[in-house]
């Protein structure tokens, strides 16, 4: 099988693609013909060998490697033991995350059974593939985590706040594969959602559901919302902060990337910081299926390329401003 796969770490020149044997599924696991792959930030951040984490928490990786975790496919074979899934039946799923050894960029792959779930029949591949991480990452902060997993970012559990309708829920960066899904959502909750966006993904976002709009290069966030119940921030970093004063006493912010906070302001504030790390969980993606399966969530497509040109989909995404997620197609 033609598979991508890193010799060395570095740029988006260093993803090859060459032939490798096909993979034999060990116990508990399925062996799926992938028709199309979700490319997600962890595929560059493994790709660059992990340089901004912490060697002490760096988990090793073996070269060569084949790349990335979400997939959509059919099952070619089942290992003895699995239970619920058949050859031929059309799966989708987030493969063993946070674990990084997902093996996605490939023809083939042998994934965890608990790992999948049936494909939606009105999903087609493509936008299958590309709804199971940033739709499990949306899910697990906003609706149920799911797990008793410690998080690597924070003692307390992540404990999502119940949405209710009436609520405010600020999405920030909102039309990337996260944001536009936990918009989604937070919208199917019954909230009252004011996406953060550059300028261009107005229509988008209003299309989704979002009530409010705010374009971040032409104004400051910060200066327009308030008394916010909850800000799901899928940029996090050091700037993430600022999104603690449009909160209510009260309200919470969630940001899907690592952000560090004052405790002495956080307090002051009457507010809460909390996030966690997405997992692997084939029952939590069978109920987003059914949403994406009804139409009541979609997932929107930025561009796709076939498994050959990775290099290119790894290009497209540092350039930035997505609109939606990057796929990769096997033909």
């Amino acid at each position: 099988m033609k598979a991508i796969r890193l010799h060395e770490f570095g740029g988006p020149e260093v993803l090859r693609h060459e032939e490798v044997p096909v993979p034999e599924p060990k116990p508990g696991e399925v062996l799926v013909r992938v028709h199309a792959i979700g490319v997600n930030p962890p595929d560059w951040y493994v790709r660059e060998g992990l340089p901004n984490v912490p060697p002490d928490l760096r988990p090793p990786l073996s070269l060569p490697l084949i790349p990335g975790t979400d997939v959509s496919g059919v099952v070619e074979a089942v290992a003895p033991d699995v239970a619920g899934f058949s050859p031929g039946d059309e799966v989708f799923g987030l493969l063993r995350f946070p674990g990084l050894e997902g093996g996605a960029y490939a023809e083939y792959v042998a994934a965890p059974a608990s790992d999948l779930a049936r494909k939606p029949a009105h999903l087609d591949h493509v936008h299958a593939a590309a709804s199971a991480m940033a739709g499990l990452t949306a899910w697990q902060f906003l609706i149920e985590l799911g797990h008793d997993h410690p998080s690597p970012f924070q003692e307390a559990r992540h404990r999502p706040m119940p949405l209710t309708a009436g609520m405010t829920v600020l999405v920030n960066g909102a039309a990337g594969g996260v944001g536009h899904l936990g918009l989604q959502l937070a919208k199917w909750k019954g909230a009252h959602v004011i996406a953060v966006a550059s300028g261009g993904h107005e229509a988008f976002l209003r299309e989704l559901g979002a009530d409010e709009f705010i374009d971040y290069t032409r104004s400051a966030p910060e200066e327009l919302a308030h008394d916010v119940d909850l800000v799901l921030d899928t940029v996090g970093g050091p700037g993430s902060s600022r999104f603690l004063r449009t909160l209510r006493r009260g309200g919470a912010l969630y940001p899907v990337f690592v952000a560090a906070f004052d405790p002495e302001e956080v307090a002051k504030l009457g507010v809460t910081t909390s996030a966690t790390q997405v997992r692997s969980n084939g029952p939590q993606l069978a109920e987003l299926g059914r949403l994406l399966d009804a139409g009541t969530v979609r997932v929107a497509i930025d561009s796709t390329f076939p498994l050959a040109q990775a290099r290119q989909a790894h290009e497209r995404a540092a350039r930035g401003h997505l609109q939606g997620k990057i796929v990769l197609t096997t033909g």
